[in-house]
């Protein structure tokens, strides 16, 4: 298929070759954030690539910061300038170049190695991720109608955890071992020879997650339609700076989209620091191991497969803003779960609960409990974010897709840091973790209550829940 902009004749809910190919974007790009930033090397580069985890864990925060603060500034931007120039195929071939480049580079990552070099190599495959979400979530509008946008997008989303799950399944299983006996989980030798002692069970997440993202986001390339060529780019981004003035001036107007983006902004960060800070809370009160981290992590990315097939449905039936209150109901009854469970007691010591424990992982009913509640946030927390993206599609035209999902973007990252600041705060002034974790009940509940008298579609200025 030909680079042409799509016509409305060619716009079509069934998930026809283009449109599949356009859903393994999500597939592609996801095991770099689940296996490089979260369970793999993010963990490594903090305990193990050098003598000093505390200065280690300062580089990886200001590293996340520094690309989460180029995200903000430029992503509105660059979407701007994608909207003028038409395609948005060549920014993704750009930007994937950028973030393989990057990924295949920490493979140099051993132990000793310059950490600075590796925080640039990470800033810039972050930097490179985020902006070619950008472009490929603004290529929805014209792929796929408004009455299936939410199925597919939270298709999509269940696809990109499907595929993190597989490539860290492997790794856990056939490459990542422990550094005493040599021995993966499974208890055989990492593959290819690696050396867990050099750090390079670790390091190889680069690489793989750079080939798995090459192989592919090739359909997406092949296969599924851009849309025309516009401007020429010296054009199209003189264009578009001055487009992206108007734009934050015309969202001021449309007061829908304004209204959504802020709850958005508001509830996702309590989204990121339920995902961020849950498994510490309790890893904290049980004492979980890696390992019992890493199973917890497993579960809550298999149960959001789910989640997101599920809601792939109900979104059609009731609507994405629908799914997204949902979502945030279930995630406040998730959080006070987790704030209201203790080593022997649940729901605020309403129900309590013996320490004994039974073989095997999360062994006392505590731990089960916890478990349970965590299962709430899996089964939502793709969902919430799927059905965001199509409620924001089905908002804008086609011809402002760009724009708008970089504001979308923006709108993702300008206050991240919040949630976590919230915590730590409230943490070390009451001297309770339980108390810092309730904080992100206020995120969850402002931005629910902001998003109930929001317009659906958000391009429509008349509320309703529809």
């Amino acid at each position: 298929m030909n680079g042409s902009a799509v016509t409305d004749n060619n716009v079509t809910g069934r998930l026809n070759r283009g449109v599949l190919s356009w859903m393994f974007f999500d597939w592609a790009a996801q095991p770099f954030f689940t296996v490089v930033t979260t369970f793999i090397f993010g963990p490594y580069f903090v305990a193990r690539m050098t003598s000093d985890p505390v200065s280690a864990q300062a580089s990886w925060s200001n590293a996340a910061t520094i690309s989460a603060i180029v995200i903000a500034i430029l992503a509105p931007i660059l979407g701007s300038i994608a909207d003028e120039s038409g395609s948005r195929k060549p920014w993704i071939a750009f930007f994937a170049v950028i973030k393989i480049i990057c990924l295949l580079g920490l493979w140099l990552a051993a132990p000793g190695v310059s950490v600075g070099l590796i925080m640039v190599l990470m800033i810039f495959a972050s930097i490179a991720a985020e902006f070619s979400i950008v472009f490929n979530d603004s290529m929805m509008t014209r792929l796929v109608s408004q009455r299936d946008v939410g199925r597919v997008s939270n298709i999509a989303w269940g696809l990109g955890y499907l595929g993190g799950m597989i490539v860290l399944i492997a790794i856990v299983l056939l490459i990542a071992a422990n550094p005493t006996t040599g021995l993966t989980l499974i208890g055989i030798p990492p593959l290819f020879g690696l050396d867990p002692v050099a750090g390079e069970d670790a390091r190889i997440t680069g690489p793989i997650s750079a080939i798995w993202y090459l192989i592919f986001i090739l359909p997406m390339f092949l296969f599924t339609p851009d849309a025309a060529r516009g401007k020429p780019l010296g054009q199209a981004i003189n264009s578009g700076l001055k487009e992206i003035g108007n734009t934050l001036s015309e969202v001021r107007q449309r007061t829908a989209i304004l209204r959504f983006l802020v709850a958005r902004m508001i509830y996702q960060d309590g989204v990121n620091g339920l995902l961020i800070l849950g498994g510490v809370f309790a890893a904290a009160m049980f004492g979980w191991s890696t390992m019992e981290m890493g199973v917890y992590g497993i579960i809550l990315n298999v149960v959001a497969i789910f989640g997101c097939l599920i809601a792939s449905r109900i979104d059609r039936l009731i609507g994405s803003k629908n799914v997204v209150l949902i979502s945030l109901c279930m995630l406040i009854a998730a959080t006070l779960g987790i704030i209201s469970t203790g080593p022997d007691f649940t729901l605020f010591g309403f129900v309590g609960l013996p320490i004994t424990t039974t073989d095997g992982l999360f062994a006392t009913p505590a731990e089960k409990a916890y478990i349970l509640y965590g299962l709430l946030i899996g089964l939502s927390f793709g969902p919430v974010q799927a059905s965001s993206r199509s409620y924001l599609a089905r908002s804008v035209k086609p011809h402002e897709a760009g724009r708008y999902f970089g504001i979308y973007a923006l709108s993702g990252r300008a206050t991240s840091f919040m949630a976590t600041l919230s915590f730590s705060v409230l943490t070390t002034w009451t001297g309770s973790p339980r108390v810092g974790m309730a904080s992100m009940l206020v995120f969850l509940v402002v931005g629910l209550v902001i998003l109930w008298n929001t317009a659906y579609p958000a391009g429509d200025d008349t509320p309703t829940l529809a």
